[in-house]
C-alpha cells in the first residue's frame, strides 16, 4: 500500500562494508512516515532468528535510505525458510494489541496513505476482538462512509460484526510460540512487501528465504499477517503456512478466521481506492454474523 518514490546509491552498511542502497522519497505520505517505517523495520529486525528485513541506513523527515537487497524467484525452499522465520518474528511478541513499534511515540501512524491508530498502555487488558473492532474496523468504516462507500444496510453488517468481536466470539489463541499476548506484526504483509532472496543469501546471517519491506508494524494477532499474505495471493503460500505451523502451531479453526482478518485490509482499500473493495469487505464480514 506504499506510495513512496525511490532511487539508488551507495552507503556504509552495519558491518562497515559499502552496500548498495535504495532511498525512498516520501512525496505523498503523511509527515513522519519515514521515521515510523524506520521504527517498524528496526522492531521487526530486532528478532535475531526472525524474518530478515531491509536494514535502515538513514532517515530524514522526507526520506528513508535502506539497503538494497538481492532478489530471486520464490523457490519452495525459500517459502519454507520464510514461514519458519516469520513464525519466530511473531513469537517475539508485543506489549499489547495495537501498540506502536518500539521507538514511535505518536498515537497514530499510517498504512499506505490511510491513518492508522495505535493504542496506549491502557489497552493492555483489551482483548483482540475489542481492539480489532474499535481500532481497525470501525475507524475505516467511518472513513469509507465519508467517501459514500457503504449503504446504511452495509454499515449495519459491520456494526453487527463489531458487536460479536467485542463479545469475544473470535478471540482465538495465538500460534504456539507466541503465547497468550500480542504478536509482533508486519501489519501490511501482502506479497509485494515480501522480497525473495537468492538461495543461501544472508550477508553473514542465517538465510530466511525472504526479506520484509514497507511495514505498518504493530502488536496484534499473528493470523492477521497470514491472512494478508492470502488476500492478494503470495507465491508458495501453502509451503509458507505449513513451515510456519511446524514451528509455531496455528490454533484450531484458523482457516475459518482468514476472511475475518481480511476485513481490515479490504476496508483500507475501500477507503483509498473505492471500486469493489467495499463490497468485498462486506462479503468478508457477513459469514461472522
Amino acid at each position: 500500500m506504499d506510495k513512496a518514490l525511490g532511487g539508488g546509491g551507495l552507503s556504509t552498511g552495519h558491518n562497515g562494508r559499502v552496500v548498495a542502497t535504495f532511498t525512498k522519497h516520501y512525496t505523498l505520505r503523511q509527515p513522519g512516515s519515514p521515521a515510523l517505517e524506520a521504527c517498524g523495520l528496526r522492531w521487526l529486525g530486532a528478532v535475531p532468528d526472525g524474518a530478515r528485513v531491509a536494514r535502515v541506513i538513514g532517515v530524514t523527515d522526507r526520506t528513508l535510505e535502506l539497503e538494497r537487497l538481492p532478489q530471486a524467484g520464490p523457490a519452495p525452499s525459500a517459502a519454507e525458510a520464510f514461514g519458519r522465520a516469520l513464525a519466530r518474528t511473531h513469537a517475539a511478541g508485543a506489549p499489547w494489541h495495537g501498540c506502536a513499534p518500539a521507538g514511535w511515540e505518536q498515537p497514530t501512524g499510517s498504512i499506505g496513505l490511510a491513518p492508522l491508530a495505535f493504542t496506549g498502555p491502557a489497552a493492555r487488558q483489551a482483548t483482540w476482538g475489542e481492539f480489532y473492532a474499535a481500532c481497525r474496523v470501525e475507524p475505516f468504516v467511518q472513513l469509507a462512509r465519508q467517501n459514500g462507500e457503504f449503504s446504511a444496510a452495509q454499515e449495519r453488517v459491520f456494526a453487527a460484526l463489531c458487536e460479536r468481536l467485542r463479545e469475544g466470539l473470535f478471540d482465538a489463541p495465538q500460534p504456539g510460540l507466541v503465547g497468550p499476548g500480542a504478536a509482533r506484526l508486519h501489519g501490511d504483509l501482502w506479497s509485494g512487501n515480501v522480497l525473495w532472496l537468492p538461495p543461501g543469501w544472508g550477508d553473514g546471517e542465517p538465510w530466511t528465504g525472504a526479506a520484509l519491506i514497507d511495514p505498518a508494524a504493530h502488536g496484534g494477532h499473528a493470523e492477521t499477517d497470514l491472512a494478508m499474505l492470502d488476500l492478494f495471493g503470495c507465491p508458495g503460500l501453502g509451503r509458507i503456512v505449513a513451515a510456519y505451523h511446524e514451528v509455531s502451531p496455528l490454533a484450531e479453526g484458523w482457516l475459518e478466521r482468514v476472511r475475518l482478518h481480511q476485513v481490515f485490509p479490504l476496508l483500507v482499500h475501500a477507503c483509498l481506492f473505492g471500486g469493489g473493495y467495499g463490497a468485498q469487505a462486506v462479503a468478508a464480514a457477513r459469514p461472522y454474523l
